[in-house]
């Protein structure tokens, strides 16, 4: 296959791991994957994204120098290790809203544009009986594929996967499965965690079920020794949509690090985690990292050169938090290295 995996086992109690490809950094070094929800649909600010700041958003990918690639194209170009020009990018969307049918479709398909849509088959079901229109249907979802667009699993009822159990979670898996095939007369390569929730147990689930990755929703650019079960994805929307991110989301730079701690972001009696990882690339201005964790500057401690742990003094709330580490790369753009945990509610 020209990859290989490998399990690290950082602790004890940790046995298994996300796998991660080792030495990737010289063929595929890095690559971002943006992802939206609605488009066009105010009523919903945190999940949205106005009309006029997607059409920014496709114009700076037009005339900013970017590759807009197709997403299973980035999946096969890291994991076969094959290069990916610089700037790459993919687009993704979740949960199969009708806006987006209606308001994104369109301004996709006139950019030249593909992108690969993470739903979970439940609400489609619901939209195509007439019961539920804030979603598409599945005479919608066949249009896109026909025009191009990648169908990804994204479980049948978009549960807390973190907090259900694994018997639950294939079914669940399985049950979308066969709705895709039923439907669409496939089912979906890849795969995307519903709210981006995930620990280890999850993890080892997906990929036990044949999928080759799995994305998360936490920001960070995908490079050097992805995990390859727990994929980065930058969200965009109202708050967070403005043109100036974008570009700079857009053009991060993955950092490489590894001997991250804690090996499963499902945070167990340890609340909170103690928090650390080892950067390979780049070793140079490591004295401007920055982390924030779920958007308070943490109190970052260097161990030796390249050595990194971040000290919180409160435990994480039930829910999500997310990490965010950044340093300035070169021509004004950002490394960016991200992780999300999850506590069970």
């Amino acid at each position: 296959m020209g990859y290989r995996i490998r399990f690290v086992a950082l602790s004890a109690v940790a046995a298994l791991c996300l796998p991660v490809l080792p030495g990737a950094a010289s063929a595929a070094e890095s690559a971002v994957i943006l992802m939206y929800h609605r488009i066009g649909d105010d009523r919903y600010p945190t999940t949205n994204i106005r009309i006029d700041q997607f059409e920014s958003h496709l114009a700076e990918l037009k005339a900013g120098g970017y590759h807009v690639l197709p997403v299973p194209e980035i999946v096969a170009a890291i994991r076969e290790g094959k290069p990916l020009p610089d700037r790459a990018v993919g687009i993704t969307i979740d949960d199969a809203y009708r806006s987006v049918f209606e308001n994104g479709w369109p301004r996709l398909k006139a950019a030249g544009f593909s992108f690969t849509l993470f739903m979970a088959t439940d609400p489609v079901d619901q939209a195509s009986a007439g019961a539920n229109s804030e979603y598409m249907t599945w005479d919608h979802v066949r249009e896109l594929v026909a025009g191009g667009v990648t169908v990804g699993n994204h479980t049948a009822s978009h549960l807390h996967m973190a907090d259900a159990s694994p018997e639950q979670n294939r079914r669940e898996i399985e049950r979308a499965a066969a709705r895709f095939q039923e439907n669409l007369g496939m089912k979906p390569a890849l795969f995307a965690y519903p709210y981006g929730e995930a620990g280890l147990a999850t993890a080892r689930l997906v990929a036990d079920m044949g999928f080759p990755i799995a994305f998360g929703q936490f920001s960070g650019a995908i490079g050097p020794d992805p995990e390859l079960y727990y994929l980065p994805r930058f969200a965009l929307n109202e708050t967070y949509g403005d043109i100036k991110r974008f570009r700079q989301v857009a053009s991060a730079v993955a950092m490489s690090v590894t001997d991250v701690t804690p090996a499963d972001p499902l945070v167990g009696a340890i609340n909170p985690p103690a928090i650390g990882f080892t950067v390979r690339r780049p070793t140079q201005g490591l004295e401007r990292l920055t982390c924030y964790m779920s958007s308070e500057k943490s109190n970052l401690e260097r161990l030796g050169d390249t050595r990194f742990e971040v000290r919180v003094q409160k435990p994480f709330a039930k829910g999500r938090a997310r990490l965010n580490c950044t340093m300035p790369a070169a021509d004004g753009r950002w490394y960016w290295y991200g992780r999300q945990f999850y506590v069970g509610r």
